[in-house]
């Protein structure tokens, strides 16, 4: 499908688990920062 395998994560979290939520999102947030922008799912525009 054209994402890398560092762009797709998943994880089982309970609503009681607020802490273990934020450290999942702050952890994939910086593996994508360094991943950078995902270019092959852009559509180009035709001039």
């Amino acid at each position: 499908m054209g994402i890398e395998k560092e762009r797709l994560h998943f994880s089982w979290i309970s609503s009681a688990e607020a802490t273990k939520f934020v450290d999942v999102v702050t952890e994939i947030t910086k593996i994508v920062e360094t991943v950078g922008p995902n270019n092959k799912l852009v559509k180009k525009l035709s001039a």
